[in-house]
């Protein structure tokens, strides 16, 4: 992938069907068929849409339909032309378009805050655990590898199979720090294994274990396309950190329901780390889970400076929240629809 990039990702319930077949095995074939870059289909383990039923894995009656998030990267072009059969086949439910950019060592901004992700199979060399550890030692603000379980590496299709290793199938790693820090340890994942396949987008670091380091941006009325700009809010912290009684991501979910955010979704990482923290997730012969969780919530700006209070009063003390903008939103449900997709050039 060169150039100016377009990210995909759609929001959905485990049991959403599409067809004669689930929601989640129709988007990533219709990646498949389309050769798409690098698409990756992840389990969720808490979350809500736009009619806000609560999905999680703590409730029995409720573990049945988990939140699934499937992203999907290519050239700008090949996205566009995607988008009538994804619109097609999501019928309802939470859709967004971001701009992204392949990540190449030299074109990453120095100084500035960025957000690097790297697709990659669970199997590879380096794997996603080598990067995250590669990331801290180059002071990277935080990283997270989450698992996929289905889709598309330099598009041939990968699913997750219960019988095997499953190394092929795709994974990411999500990190966020200083463009020149994801510079460097760019370049040596590139010296290890080769010109990796990778995105880099804006973003801006609000918190950091409860310090304040900026702002929520203000918002222009306007993408050039024509639509609203929408907000996204991530949350990177562990699965053992809390908000009172309950794990902090499970606090965030409940609280963002009942601001009326138009959706949020926590992801469980397998490993990861943000901040001073020494990394932490899954490791052999360890009585408690120690894994590391993003949690995810996207809305208008409007409504998103609303729940954002919440957000500030629940990270007071830990988490790594950032803050980007999404030009392309589309949230759907019978008798409600908001937003669009259409993006329209960032040189228009």
């Amino acid at each position: 992938m060169t150039g100016e990039l377009l990210k995909l990702t759609v929001y959905f319930g485990e049991r959403d069907r599409a067809g004669g077949g689930f929601l989640a095995d129709e988007l990533i074939g219709v990646y498949a068929r389309a050769r798409v870059a690098a698409s990756v289909l992840l389990r969720g383990t808490e979350g809500f849409g736009i009619r806000h039923q609560l999905q999680t894995q703590r409730l029995l009656t409720l573990s049945e339909d988990l939140p699934l998030v499937s992203v999907a990267v290519d050239e700008r072009e090949r996205i566009e032309a995607l988008l009538p059969e994804v619109s097609a086949v999501c019928g309802h439910g939470l859709v967004t378009l971001e701009r992204a950019r392949a990540a190449a060592p030299l074109e990453l901004p120095a100084g500035e805050q960025a957000k690097l992700t790297l697709y990659l199979g669970r199997g590879s060399r380096p794997g996603p655990r080598a990067v995250v550890e590669l990331l801290r030692r180059h002071g990277v603000a935080g990283a997270t590898a989450l698992l996929g379980v289905d889709g598309t590496v330099r598009g041939k299709r990968r699913r997750a199979r219960f019988v095997g290793r499953n190394a092929q199938v795709p994974a990411m790693v999500v990190s966020v720090g200083d463009g020149e820090r994801i510079a460097a340890a760019l370049a040596e994942v590139a010296r290890v294994a080769g010109p990796p396949l990778a995105t880099l987008e804006r973003v801006r670091v609000l918190r950091r274990d409860g310090t304040r380091l900026a702002e929520a941006p203000s918002v222009p009325p306007a993408d050039p396309s024509g639509l609203a700009v929408w907000q996204k809010v991530s949350v990177y912290a562990s699965e053992q950190a809390r908000a009172g009684r309950r794990p902090l991501y499970a606090e965030l979910v409940r609280r963002l329901r009942a601001e009326g955010a138009a959706g949020a979704t926590a992801l469980r990482g397998v490993w990861g780390y943000h901040g001073d923290h020494e990394p932490h997730g899954e490791r052999l012969l360890s009585l408690r889970r120690h894994l590391p969780v993003v949690t995810v919530a996207v809305d208008e700006p409007e409504r998103a400076r609303r729940w954002l209070a919440v957000v500030d009063e629940l990270t007071r003390e830990t988490g790594l929240v950032t803050s980007e903008l999404v030009p392309a939103f589309r949230a759907s449900a019978p008798g409600i629809e908001r937003g669009g997709l259409r993006v329209s050039s960032p040189h228009a």
